[in-house]
């Protein structure tokens, strides 16, 4: 055990483990409230990225906090093809067709397809290809976006494509998936090896068949931390060393 948290409206517990020869982190989370204690943080939109552990003083009640969306900057250019413009149109800004944070809309690309993590008043959900109309009719709070293709399961059947060439790269990980409303499993992969998406998907599917699973950005930007036991300090579990542009947050409500 790594990590553990027990109160009445959050529970986690952070283990240790290894895929092949992989190191890697599992983190099972229950949440009371998740469409209220479930939070996202971002850095300036179309300004700059920031750490993740600065990005959380915002939220002082968050215990457990992540990595989230992929994001463009002149490192890292690439958008889809699906986009309209160019990268440059997009630096210092997260990918996703529709981009959300505390119900404000700070992208909308109608006729871009969604895919990505979204939260509402109901807690956490995954949408695959669909409008934006359609996120938006869910009344959404805030959304969490990386490639087309960082869907992995949707409704208990995996989708991930097993052709694609990054899902078949070993990488440093960020995985979240849903159980159902309250419970949720966060896979981090380090980057000793890495993981292929297509091992993280079978692994998911046989130990919790999800709901849904969605690899979030991984790599040098993956970041799990958590609150030292016995203190409400924020620490980092793994990784957090690289600047992102936002972070999920599951938070006490006292």
């Amino acid at each position: 055990m790594v990590r553990k948290y027990t109160s009445e409206s959050l529970c986690y517990t952070i283990q240790k483990f290894r895929i092949k020869t992989t190191t890697c982190y599992l983190t099972t989370v229950w949440i009371r409230d998740p469409g209220k204690q479930v939070r996202k943080v971002n850095s300036t939109w179309r300004k700059s990225l920031a750490l993740p552990e600065k990005m959380a003083k915002k939220v002082p009640e968050a215990a457990l906090v992540i990595n989230g969306s992929g994001y463009i900057t002149r490192t890292y250019p690439e958008i889809p093809d699906s986009y309209p413009g160019t990268s440059e149109d997009y630096y210092f800004t997260s990918l996703g067709s529709l981009v959300m944070t505390d119900g404000e809309i700070l992208r909308n690309l109608e006729d871009v397809p969604f895919y990505g993590v979204v939260l509402t008043d109901e807690g956490l959900s995954m949408y695959a290809g669909v409008s934006t109309s359609q996120v938006l009719a869910s009344d959404p709070v805030s959304t969490w976006s990386f490639y087309d293709g960082c869907a992995l399961i949707d409704n208990h059947v995996p989708i991930v494509d097993r052709t694609w060439e990054f899902a078949d790269h070993l990488a440093t990980r960020t995985i979240l998936a849903g159980i159902d409303r309250n419970n949720y499993v966060i896979l981090t992969a380090t980057n000793n090896h890495g993981v292929r998406l297509t091992t993280a998907t079978d692994f998911l599917m046989e130990q919790f068949d999800p709901v849904w699973a969605f690899n979030l950005d991984g790599g040098p930007s993956s970041a799990l931390l958590a609150w030292k036991k016995g203190t409400r300090r924020l620490t980092k579990v793994f990784g957090g060393e690289r600047k992102d542009f936002d972070i999920m947050c599951f938070c006490v409500d006292e």
